[in-house]
C-alpha cells in the first residue's frame, strides 16, 4: 500500500491548515500598519505603479501576515473602505487577498467558502464586462487564477466529506448548491480567455504583429494588462481543472495555443511555470505519452535544480520543493514504463537516481511489489482529483471525496498491468536484431498466434497520438515483422 497520505496534503502540496483562530480577533479594529498598507497600495493601484505594487505584494503584505495575522485574518473590508475611498475594485481585491490568507492560514467555514465565490464573480464579472485601467502585477494575476482554482477543488474536497457535517453545515450546502459549481468555474475561465483575446494575441505574435511576451504582458500605452494577462493565465487554469476531472485530452487542448517549448508568459512568473508543466506532463503521463512527459519533466526538474536557492524567501518556496519532489516522482513512473533515460540530462538523472534508483530497478520487474510502488508514487504525486458533481443528501451520509482519485489509480494501475505483459517480449527484443516468430514463440513459451497478438499489443502500446495527430513512438526500440520469402516470419529490431 502507498506510504504516502492522498489526503495528508491540499492542493498545494501542503499540509492542510488547522482550524485555529484567534479569540481576541476584532474584525473592524485597523492598525496603523494595515491602514498605511492599504492607503499606499490604493495609490500605487490608482497611479499604475506595478513596481510599487509587486514591493508591497510579495513583500509588505507577507511581512504583515508573518507579524500581526498569524493566527487571525485581516480586518474586514468594511473596516478598510473608508480608507481607500470606498473603491469597488479594490475592495474586491482586498477580499481576494483576505480569502486568500484565510485559506493558507487558518480553515475557512461553509459560509466563507460561498463569500469567497460571490467575490471571485464580483471581480471577474468587472474584469468581463466593466472598463478596468489598472496595471497589476503578473504574480498576483497568476495567484488570482491559481488561488480560485484551488478554492474550487478544495471546496469539492470539502463538500464530498458528509459523514462529519453539522447540520447547519448540511443546511447552507443545500442552500448554496450553485457555489462553486464546475459549470461557473469553467465557464469564467473560458470567459476570460475569450474576452481577453489572447489566443488572437498570440497567434499575432507569431507573425511579429504583436509584442505581447516581450512587454510581459505590460500595457505602456495606457491601458491595462489585466483582463489580457488573466485570460493567459486562464488557459493553464483550465488545464489544471480538467485534469482534476481526468479530462487530460481536452486540459491540453485548452493549452495548446501557449506553446511550452519557449520562453513566455507562464514562465516569468514560477508558480505559473510549475503548474502548467506539471499539469502538462501529467496529462501526457496518462495518456501514454511518456516520452513528451519525460522531456517537459526534465526540463522543469533542470530549471528548478539551477533556481530555486533564488526562491528561498518566496511564500511559494514550499510549494516549489513540493512539486518538485512530485514531479521526480512522476519521472521515475513514466521512465519504468517507458525507459528512455537518454532525454533526461546527467543532473536531473543524479538527482532522481538518489531519491528512486532502488524503487525503479523493483518496479521493472513487473511483479506485485512494483505494482504496489507504482500505487505508492502515482497516489503520492498525482492532483488532487475531485467529483464536481452536487451531493446526495441522504442518510447514511457518507465521505466520497476519494472516488475520484480511486476512479484515477484504478485506470492508472490496470494500464500498468497491461505493460506488465509486454516486459517479457520487450527483454527478448533487446537481445536480438533479427529473430525468426518461431523462435521468439518457443523462447516465450506461447504459440506463434499468440505472439503475433502480444507483438501487436507491444506496437499500440508503445505508440500513441500526439497533440498535432500524429502517431508517434514512445519505444526506446521498435521492431517489424519481415514477409519477404527468403526472410519470412523474421522479425527485424531496430
Amino acid at each position: 500500500m502507498a506510504s504516502y497520505g492522498y489526503d495528508d496534503y491540499d492542493g498545494r502540496g501542503q499540509q492542510a491548515a488547522p482550524p485555529t483562530q484567534d479569540p481576541a480577533y476584532d474584525p473592524n479594529f485597523v492598525s496603523d500598519s494595515v491602514k498605511t498598507f492599504v492607503v499606499h497600495l490604493y495609490r500605487h493601484i490608482r497611479e499604475r505603479n506595478v513596481y510599487e505594487i509587486h514591493q508591497m505584494y510579495e513583500g509588505s503584505f507577507q511581512r504583515l501576515c508573518e507579524r500581526m495575522f498569524r493566527e487571525s485574518p485581516w480586518p474586514a473590508v468594511e473596516a478598510i473602505a473608508p480608507y481607500v475611498d470606498n473603491d469597488h475594485v479594490f475592495c474586491l481585491l482586498y477580499r481576494e487577498l483576505w480569502f486568500r490568507h484565510l485559506y493558507a492560514r487558518l480553515s475557512p467555514t461553509a459560509k466563507q467558502r460561498v463569500e469567497s465565490w460571490d467575490n471571485y464573480c464580483s471581480l471577474f464579472s468587472v474584469v468581463l464586462h466593466g472598463v478596468v485601467n489598472m496595471q497589476l502585477p503578473n504574480q498576483w494575476l497568476w495567484d488570482m487564477v491559481d488561488e480560485f482554482v484551488y478554492q474550487f477543488q478544495s471546496y469539492c474536497q470539502y463538500r464530498a466529506k458528509l459523514k462529519n457535517k453539522t447540520e447547519e453545515e448540511l443546511q447552507l450546502l443545500r442552500q448554496y448548491d450553485q457555489a462553486w459549481n464546475v459549470y461557473g468555474v469553467l465557464n469564467y475561465l473560458q470567459a476570460l480567455v475569450e474576452k481577453s483575446l489572447i489566443i488572437q494575441i498570440l497567434e499575432r505574435e507569431k507573425e511579429g504583429l504583436e509584442q505581447f511576451t516581450a512587454t510581459d504582458g505590460y500595457d505602456y500605452e495606457g491601458g491595462s494588462n489585466v483582463l489580457k494577462v488573466l485570460g493567459y493565465y486562464s488557459m493553464i487554469g483550465l488545464l489544471r481543472v480538467h485534469c482534476l476531472l481526468g479530462d487530460y485530452q481536452t486540459g491540453l487542448k485548452c493549452l495548446a495555443p501557449i506553446d511550452i517549448s519557449q520562453q513566455g508568459l507562464y514562465s516569468i512568473v514560477i508558480g505559473s511555470h510549475i503548474t502548467a508543466i506539471y499539469h502538462y506532463g501529467f496529462a501526457n503521463m496518462m495518456l501514454r505519452r511518456y516520452a513528451e512527459a519525460i522531456r517537459e519533466f526534465n526540463k522543469i526538474l533542470l530549471y528548478i535544480l539551477k533556481t530555486k536557492q533564488y526562491h528561498q524567501k518566496s511564500p511559494q518556496y514550499d510549494q516549489i520543493l513540493k512539486k518538485n519532489e512530485q514531479m521526480y516522482a512522476l519521472l521515475a513512473i513514466c521512465l519504468s514504463l517507458c525507459p528512455q533515460a537518454k532525454l533526461v540530462d546527467e543532473n536531473v538523472n543524479n538527482q532522481l537516481r538518489e531519491k528512486y534508483s532502488e524503487k525503479m530497478v523493483r518496479m521493472q520487474r513487473y511483479d506485485d511489489e512494483a505494482y504496489a510502488l507504482y500505487d505508492e508514487l502515482f497516489s503520492y504525486a498525482c492532483p488532487k482529483f475531485i467529483t464536481p458533481s452536487a451531493p446526495i443528501f441522504e442518510e447514511p451520509l457518507a465521505n466520497y471525496n476519494q472516488d475520484a482519485y480511486r476512479l484515477q489509480l484504478k485506470l492508472f494501475l490496470y494500464e500498468v498491468k497491461q505493460q506488465q505483459l509486454l516486459s517479457g517480449v520487450r527483454s527478448f527484443l533487446k537481445l536480438y536484431s533479427t529473430i525468426s516468430i518461431g523462435k521468439l514463440a518457443a523462447y516465450m513459451e506461447v504459440d506463434e498466434p499468440t505472439l503475433r497478438t502480444i507483438l501487436m499489443t507491444y506496437k499500440h502500446k508503445t505508440h500513441t497520438v500526439d497533440n498535432h495527430g500524429k502517431i508517434v513512438s514512445n519505444a526506446d526500440l521498435d521492431f517489424y515483422i519481415n514477409e519477404a520469402s527468403e526472410m519470412q516470419n523474421r522479425l527485424k529490431i531496430e
